[in-house]
C-alpha cells in the first residue's frame, strides 16, 4: 500500500449543553472569569447511563454511513480514549459489536489529549504495512465521570463527546492523504496532567502545561508540516487539541499559517480530551469551511505530557 486517506468523518455530542452560569452555582466563578481564562462559553455533558462506546459508536456510525462503506468493509477499530470505566473489554470490541462489525481487530490506545493523532499515526502505519484495509479511528471521552465539581481549576474545562474518521487505503500511484506522524513526550512532566488512582479525578498543573504548550509545540507542529512536505502557508485548517483558546491562539501565531482556519470548537463544547481534534475536524467539514482535498494540520497535546500531528488531506 502506498498509503492512507481520510475518506469521511462524524461526531457525536450529549444533547445536555453546560453553560458557564451553570458552573458558577457549583463553585465561585462567572461566565465571564471563564470566557477570559480559557474561552469555554458551554459543554455537552453526558448521561450517568450513556457511555465511553456509546458516545463513540454514535460517531463512528456517522462516520460509516458518510464513506460509503459498509461495516462488513472494516477490518481494524480503534479508540483513543482516557476515560474508559472498564478495564476489559475494550472500547473498541464494544464498538465493533455494537456496530456489526465481524472480527476486526480492535484496540484502545491512551495518551489522553493527544490520542487521536496517535491512534491515526499507528493505523496509518497499519494501513501501510498491509495489516488493514479500511479503518475506524475514534477519540470518544466521558470526562465528566472524572471530574471533581467542586474543583475550579478543572470543572470549568472538561466534557464528553467522541469523533470518527473512516480510513482507507490509497491506490497505486495515489498519493497519500495521511502524512507521517511527529509523535513524542515529556515523561518528566508527567504529574502535569493526571487521572490515578481507584476513584479517579483529573488533576493537572494549569500554568505547567500552558508555558509548555505555548513555547515548545508550534515547533513540533511545524515538523509534521516539513514531513508532509506541505509549507505552513499552504495549510488550510489547523485543528489542535481544544485545550484553551490561549494555548491555541498562542500556537497558531508561531505557525505561520495566514490562511489557515483555526479550529476553536472548545467555545462550545469545552475540552473533550481525545475527541477534541476528531470533532472539531468533523465540524468543520459539516459546515464546508475547508475544501476537499486541501491540507489540513492536526496536533494533539497534553496528559503524558504527549504530543502528537500529522498533516491529512480533507476529505
Amino acid at each position: 500500500m502506498s498509503g492512507s486517506r481520510i475518506v469521511s468523518l462524524g461526531h457525536y455530542q450529549p444533547s445536555r449543553v453546560v453553560t458557564n452560569d451553570e458552573i458558577a452555582q457549583l463553585v465561585s466563578t462567572n461566565d465571564e472569569w471563564i470566557r477570559d481564562r480559557v474561552g469555554i462559553v458551554s459543554r455537552r455533558i453526558a448521561e450517568s447511563s450513556e457511555s465511553v462506546a456509546d458516545m463513540a459508536a454514535a460517531a463512528a456510525d456517522k462516520a460509516l454511513a458518510n464513506s460509503g462503506l459498509t461495516a462488513a468493509d472494516i477490518d481494524l477499530v480503534v479508540v483513543a480514549t482516557c476515560t474508559a470505566a472498564d478495564r476489559s473489554p475494550n472500547v473498541a470490541c464494544r464498538v465493533a459489536g455494537k456496530l456489526g462489525i465481524t472480527a476486526p481487530g480492535a484496540y484502545d490506545i491512551n495518551t489522553a489529549c493527544s490520542g487521536f493523532a496517535y491512534a491515526l499515526g499507528t493505523v496509518d502505519h497499519a494501513i501501510r504495512a498491509g495489516a488493514s484495509r479500511n479503518a475506524l479511528v475514534i477519540g470518544a471521552e466521558k470526562l465528566s465521570d472524572v471530574v471533581d465539581w467542586t474543583d475550579r481549576t478543572t470543572c470549568i474545562i472538561f466534557a464528553d463527546g467522541a469523533g470518527a474518521a473512516v480510513l482507507t487505503a490509497t491506490g497505486e500511484g495515489e498519493p497519500a492523504g495521511v502524512g507521517p506522524v511527529v509523535w513524542g513526550s515529556v515523561p518528566e512532566k508527567s504529574d502535569a496532567v493526571r487521572i490515578e488512582g481507584w476513584r479517579p479525578y483529573v488533576r493537572q498543573e494549569g500554568q505547567s502545561v500552558f508555558r509548555w504548550a505555548t513555547t515548545s509545540l508550534a515547533p513540533l507542529a511545524l515538523q509534521a508540516c516539513e514531513r508532509a512536505g506541505v509549507a505552513p502557508e499552504e495549510i488550510a485548517a489547523f485543528v489542535p487539541h481544544q485545550a484553551n483558546t490561549r494555548i491555541i491562539d498562542g500556537i497558531a501565531r508561531r505557525l505561520g499559517m495566514p490562511h489557515a482556519v483555526v479550529a476553536k470548537d472548545i467555545v462550545e463544547s469545552g475540552n473533550t480530551s481525545a475527541a477534541s481534534v476528531p470533532l472539531a475536524l468533523s465540524k468543520l467539514v459539516e459546515r464546508r469551511e475547508v475544501p476537499s482535498g486541501a491540507p489540513v494540520l492536526l496536533f494533539g497535546f497534553g496528559g503524558g505530557l504527549t504530543y502528537a500531528g500529522q498533516v491529512v488531506r480533507c476529505p
